[in-house]
Protein backbone atom coordinates (compact mmCIF):
# COMPACT_ATOMS: atom_id res chain seq x y z
CA UNK A 1 0.00 0.00 0.00
CA UNK A 2 2.57 2.58 0.85
CA UNK A 3 4.71 1.78 -2.27
CA UNK A 4 1.42 2.59 -4.30
CA UNK A 5 1.24 5.93 -2.55
CA UNK A 6 4.70 7.01 -3.21
CA UNK A 7 3.97 5.75 -6.83
CA UNK A 8 0.78 8.60 -7.02
CA UNK A 9 1.83 11.57 -5.77
CA UNK A 10 6.32 11.41 -7.29
CA UNK A 11 7.73 14.41 -6.04
CA UNK A 12 6.76 15.60 -2.86
CA UNK A 13 3.76 17.90 -3.66
CA UNK A 14 1.57 18.75 -0.47
CA UNK A 15 -1.97 18.60 -2.59
CA UNK A 16 -2.75 17.32 -6.10
CA UNK A 17 -4.11 19.04 -9.44
CA UNK A 18 -8.12 18.83 -8.49
CA UNK A 19 -8.41 18.09 -4.89
CA UNK A 20 -10.27 19.80 -2.45
CA UNK A 21 -9.72 19.42 1.40
CA UNK A 22 -12.09 21.55 4.21
CA UNK A 23 -11.25 20.70 7.86
CA UNK A 24 -13.62 21.68 10.58
CA UNK A 25 -11.40 23.15 13.17
CA UNK A 26 -11.92 23.18 17.48
CA UNK A 27 -10.55 25.30 19.95
CA UNK A 28 -10.10 24.15 23.21
CA UNK A 29 -13.60 23.32 24.49
CA UNK A 30 -14.94 25.71 21.45
CA UNK A 31 -16.53 23.10 18.72
CA UNK A 32 -16.96 24.78 15.29
CA UNK A 33 -14.94 27.30 16.21
CA UNK A 34 -13.39 27.90 12.44
CA UNK A 35 -12.70 26.05 8.98
CA UNK A 36 -9.64 25.61 6.15
CA UNK A 37 -10.33 25.06 2.73
CA UNK A 38 -7.50 23.82 0.33
CA UNK A 39 -6.97 23.17 -2.81
CA UNK A 40 -4.84 23.06 -6.48
CA UNK A 41 -4.83 23.29 -9.72
CA UNK A 42 -2.76 23.25 -12.57
CA UNK A 43 -2.22 26.69 -14.42
CA UNK A 44 0.13 26.94 -17.51
CA UNK A 45 3.11 28.87 -17.73
CA UNK A 46 5.80 29.82 -20.43
CA UNK A 47 8.48 28.60 -17.89
CA UNK A 48 6.86 25.35 -17.26
CA UNK A 49 3.09 24.17 -15.62
CA UNK A 50 2.69 25.48 -11.79
CA UNK A 51 0.44 23.58 -9.31
CA UNK A 52 -1.03 26.48 -7.38
CA UNK A 53 -2.37 25.96 -4.05
CA UNK A 54 -4.98 27.65 -2.32
CA UNK A 55 -5.92 27.76 1.45
CA UNK A 56 -9.01 29.60 3.63
CA UNK A 57 -9.03 30.31 6.93
CA UNK A 58 -11.76 31.81 8.83
CA UNK A 59 -13.75 31.56 12.26
CA UNK A 60 -17.02 30.77 12.77
CA UNK A 61 -19.93 31.04 15.35
CA UNK A 62 -19.32 32.29 18.80
CA UNK A 63 -15.24 32.05 17.68
CA UNK A 64 -15.88 34.66 15.16
CA UNK A 65 -17.86 37.22 17.96
CA UNK A 66 -14.88 36.67 19.96
CA UNK A 67 -12.07 36.92 17.67
CA UNK A 68 -13.28 37.55 13.92
CA UNK A 69 -10.65 36.46 11.18
CA UNK A 70 -10.10 35.73 7.83
CA UNK A 71 -6.98 34.53 5.75
CA UNK A 72 -5.98 33.88 2.41
CA UNK A 73 -2.56 31.94 1.31
CA UNK A 74 -1.43 30.73 -2.06
CA UNK A 75 1.41 28.60 -2.16
CA UNK A 76 2.85 28.05 -6.29
CA UNK A 77 5.03 25.01 -7.35
CA UNK A 78 7.26 24.38 -10.27
CA UNK A 79 5.73 21.11 -11.39
CA UNK A 80 8.82 19.91 -13.13
CA UNK A 81 10.74 20.21 -9.39
CA UNK A 82 8.34 19.88 -7.05
CA UNK A 83 10.12 23.73 -5.36
CA UNK A 84 8.07 26.02 -3.93
CA UNK A 85 8.11 29.07 -6.32
CA UNK A 86 6.02 31.90 -4.24
CA UNK A 87 3.92 32.33 -1.42
CA UNK A 88 1.16 34.61 -0.32
CA UNK A 89 -0.63 34.99 2.47
CA UNK A 90 -3.15 38.04 3.79
CA UNK A 91 -5.35 37.83 6.46
CA UNK A 92 -7.47 40.42 8.76
CA UNK A 93 -8.12 40.54 12.20
CA UNK A 94 -10.89 42.28 13.66
CA UNK A 95 -9.78 45.11 11.39
CA UNK A 96 -6.26 44.50 10.98
CA UNK A 97 -5.26 43.76 8.05
CA UNK A 98 -1.34 41.84 6.83
CA UNK A 99 -0.11 40.86 4.00
CA UNK A 100 3.01 38.52 3.23
CA UNK A 101 4.63 37.97 -0.48
CA UNK A 102 7.81 35.68 -0.62
CA UNK A 103 9.66 34.55 -3.74
CA UNK A 104 12.30 32.27 -3.77
CA UNK A 105 15.45 32.09 -5.74
CA UNK A 106 16.89 28.88 -5.46
CA UNK A 107 20.31 29.13 -7.67
CA UNK A 108 21.13 32.34 -5.36
CA UNK A 109 20.11 30.68 -2.46
CA UNK A 110 18.10 33.75 -1.57
CA UNK A 111 14.10 34.81 -0.37
CA UNK A 112 12.71 38.06 -0.89
CA UNK A 113 10.11 39.02 1.47
CA UNK A 114 7.23 41.95 1.97
CA UNK A 115 5.06 42.34 4.75
CA UNK A 116 5.09 43.27 8.39
CA UNK A 117 8.25 42.38 9.41
CA UNK A 118 9.64 44.89 6.95
CA UNK A 119 7.49 47.43 7.09
CA UNK A 120 5.91 46.89 3.59
CA UNK A 121 9.33 46.87 2.12
CA UNK A 122 11.62 44.11 0.16
CA UNK A 123 14.07 42.48 2.23
CA UNK A 124 16.19 39.82 1.32
CA UNK A 125 16.50 36.99 3.33
CA UNK A 126 19.32 34.00 3.39
CA UNK A 127 18.03 30.53 2.28
CA UNK A 128 19.65 27.86 4.57
CA UNK A 129 20.25 24.14 3.19
CA UNK A 130 16.51 22.59 2.37
CA UNK A 131 13.52 23.30 0.01
CA UNK A 132 10.77 25.50 1.65
CA UNK A 133 7.34 25.47 2.62
CA UNK A 134 5.18 27.28 5.31
CA UNK A 135 3.92 25.35 7.94
CA UNK A 136 0.56 24.09 6.58
CA UNK A 137 1.78 23.47 3.29
CA UNK A 138 4.85 21.54 4.92
CA UNK A 139 2.94 19.12 7.40
CA UNK A 140 0.69 18.60 4.29
CA UNK A 141 3.75 17.83 1.94
CA UNK A 142 4.65 14.69 4.97
CA UNK A 143 1.68 12.64 2.80
CA UNK A 144 4.12 11.72 -0.15
CA UNK A 145 6.92 10.68 2.35
CA UNK A 146 6.13 7.41 3.77
CA UNK A 147 7.58 7.64 7.42
CA UNK A 148 8.05 3.96 8.83
CA UNK A 149 7.37 4.33 12.63
CA UNK A 150 10.32 5.88 14.35
CA UNK A 151 12.13 7.44 11.09
CA UNK A 152 12.00 11.03 10.42
CA UNK A 153 12.99 13.72 8.06
CA UNK A 154 13.87 16.96 7.86
CA UNK A 155 12.05 19.93 6.35
CA UNK A 156 12.30 23.92 6.08
CA UNK A 157 9.86 25.78 7.36
CA UNK A 158 9.04 29.89 6.57
CA UNK A 159 7.08 31.48 9.64
CA UNK A 160 6.48 35.14 8.41
CA UNK A 161 10.71 36.20 7.17
CA UNK A 162 12.37 33.33 9.63
CA UNK A 163 13.20 30.38 8.62
CA UNK A 164 12.88 26.94 10.77
CA UNK A 165 15.07 23.78 10.58
CA UNK A 166 12.61 20.84 11.72
CA UNK A 167 13.39 16.88 11.78
CA UNK A 168 9.41 15.72 11.66
CA UNK A 169 9.05 12.47 12.88
CA UNK A 170 6.29 9.47 12.72
CA UNK A 171 6.03 8.92 16.32
CA UNK A 172 3.04 6.76 16.47
CA UNK A 173 0.25 4.59 14.58
CA UNK A 174 -3.41 5.57 15.84
CA UNK A 175 -7.04 5.20 14.76
CA UNK A 176 -8.71 8.73 14.07
CA UNK A 177 -12.70 8.74 13.79
CA UNK A 178 -13.92 11.74 11.13
CA UNK A 179 -16.65 12.91 9.61
CA UNK A 180 -15.48 10.78 6.32
CA UNK A 181 -14.74 7.65 8.57
CA UNK A 182 -12.52 5.79 11.05
CA UNK A 183 -9.07 5.60 9.43
CA UNK A 184 -5.54 4.12 10.31
CA UNK A 185 -2.90 6.95 10.43
CA UNK A 186 0.40 7.77 11.26
CA UNK A 187 0.76 10.35 13.35
CA UNK A 188 4.03 12.96 12.59
CA UNK A 189 5.65 15.45 14.32
CA UNK A 190 7.36 18.48 13.93
CA UNK A 191 10.90 19.13 16.41
CA UNK A 192 13.32 21.68 16.92
CA UNK A 193 16.28 20.15 17.02
CA UNK A 194 19.10 21.16 14.76
CA UNK A 195 18.76 25.07 16.18
CA UNK A 196 18.20 26.64 19.33
CA UNK A 197 14.00 26.16 19.39
CA UNK A 198 11.96 29.85 18.77
CA UNK A 199 8.63 30.81 18.22
CA UNK A 200 6.26 28.91 19.11
CA UNK A 201 8.50 25.84 19.73
CA UNK A 202 10.66 27.62 22.12
CA UNK A 203 7.23 28.49 23.90
CA UNK A 204 6.56 24.75 24.42
CA UNK A 205 4.07 24.48 21.34
CA UNK A 206 3.23 20.73 20.23
CA UNK A 207 2.26 20.59 16.55
CA UNK A 208 1.20 16.74 14.90
CA UNK A 209 -0.42 15.74 11.79
CA UNK A 210 -2.73 12.38 11.22
CA UNK A 211 -1.66 11.01 7.42
CA UNK A 212 -4.16 8.08 7.12
CA UNK A 213 -2.48 4.60 5.56
CA UNK A 214 -4.63 4.33 2.59
CA UNK A 215 -3.75 4.83 -1.42
CA UNK A 216 -4.54 8.55 -0.89
CA UNK A 217 -2.69 9.22 2.02
CA UNK A 218 -5.48 12.00 3.23
CA UNK A 219 -4.13 14.32 6.27
CA UNK A 220 -7.19 13.71 8.30
CA UNK A 221 -6.21 15.90 11.47
CA UNK A 222 -4.29 18.88 12.47
CA UNK A 223 -3.12 19.63 15.70
CA UNK A 224 -1.96 23.09 17.88
CA UNK A 225 -1.46 22.44 21.08
CA UNK A 226 -0.42 25.65 23.15
CA UNK A 227 -0.31 26.12 26.79
CA UNK A 228 -3.59 28.15 26.53
CA UNK A 229 -5.26 25.28 24.71
CA UNK A 230 -5.37 22.85 21.74
CA UNK A 231 -6.56 23.79 18.23
CA UNK A 232 -7.88 21.06 16.04
CA UNK A 233 -8.50 20.59 12.34
CA UNK A 234 -10.46 17.64 11.42
CA UNK A 235 -11.05 16.69 7.82
CA UNK A 236 -14.70 17.04 7.06
CA UNK A 237 -15.29 17.19 3.53
CA UNK A 238 -12.80 15.57 0.54
CA UNK A 239 -12.71 16.05 -3.06
CA UNK A 240 -10.43 13.99 -5.51
CA UNK A 241 -9.04 14.56 -8.87
CA UNK A 242 -9.98 12.56 -11.48
CA UNK A 243 -9.70 8.95 -11.55
CA UNK A 244 -7.90 8.98 -7.77
CA UNK A 245 -8.84 5.72 -6.21
CA UNK A 246 -11.40 6.13 -3.26
CA UNK A 247 -10.04 6.68 0.80
CA UNK A 248 -10.68 3.26 2.63
CA UNK A 249 -11.64 3.80 6.38
CA UNK A 250 -9.99 1.39 8.46
CA UNK A 251 -13.39 0.41 9.68
CA UNK A 252 -15.08 -0.43 5.66
CA UNK A 253 -15.74 -3.76 4.74
CA UNK A 254 -13.76 -6.02 2.75
CA UNK A 255 -16.46 -7.06 -0.28
CA UNK A 256 -14.38 -10.12 -0.81
CA UNK A 257 -15.80 -13.80 0.06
Amino acid sequence: MLSTAGSLFGADFPVRDGERLSYRVSWAVVPGAGEIRISARREPAPEGDRLVVSTTTATRRLARMILPFDAEGQSTFDLRTGRLLSLRESSTQREKRSDIQVTFDYAARQATYIGPKSAGQASVLSLPEGDPTDLIMGLLQTRSWNLPLGGKRDALVLFNNDFYELTIYHTRDEEVRTPLGKFATAVLEPRMEKTPPKGMFKRGSTVRVWIAEDARRLPVRFEVEFKIGTGTATLEAYEGPPAAPPAIPADAKDPRP
